[in-house]
């Protein structure tokens, strides 16, 4: 399975970004085999609309069903919930973090949006 995660970085010991639309980047990671690629999202960082659903494509077009990120705003959690993709909020200073807290069941599956558009 996998799970796109929100971030500025290149690999697991990334930061988490905190928000989902204007993320730099995805990490599409693998958990079948523990392989990764990384997605640009540079193109939505600066938006001045749309930048959570078009995010929302990328990601659903990677694959991914589920989703670790700190925000998700209402318009790009409609396009992941649509496509069947579990939103997950996290607060994980890195992406290894936020992957452990996953797989020990430590987070909570988002039921909305938990933040306003253009946050």
């Amino acid at each position: 399975m996998k799970i796109a995660f929100t971030t500025s970085g290149d690999n697991l010991d990334a930061a988490l970004d905190e928000r989902f639309g204007r993320a730099k980047k995805f990490l599409i990671y693998e958990t079948d085999d523990g392989s990764f690629i990384v997605l640009d999202n540079q193109q939505n960082l600066n938006a001045a609309q749309g930048a959570g659903t078009q995010s929302a494509q990328s990601v659903i077009r990677s694959g991914a069903k589920v989703v670790i990120t700190g925000n998700c705003g209402p318009k790009a959690f409609r396009a992941l919930n649509s496509a069947g993709i579990v939103v997950y909020n996290s607060n994980a200073p890195t992406l290894l973090a936020a992957l452990i807290d996953y797989t020990k069941g430590k987070l909570s599956e988002a039921t909305t949006a938990n933040v306003e558009a253009h946050w």
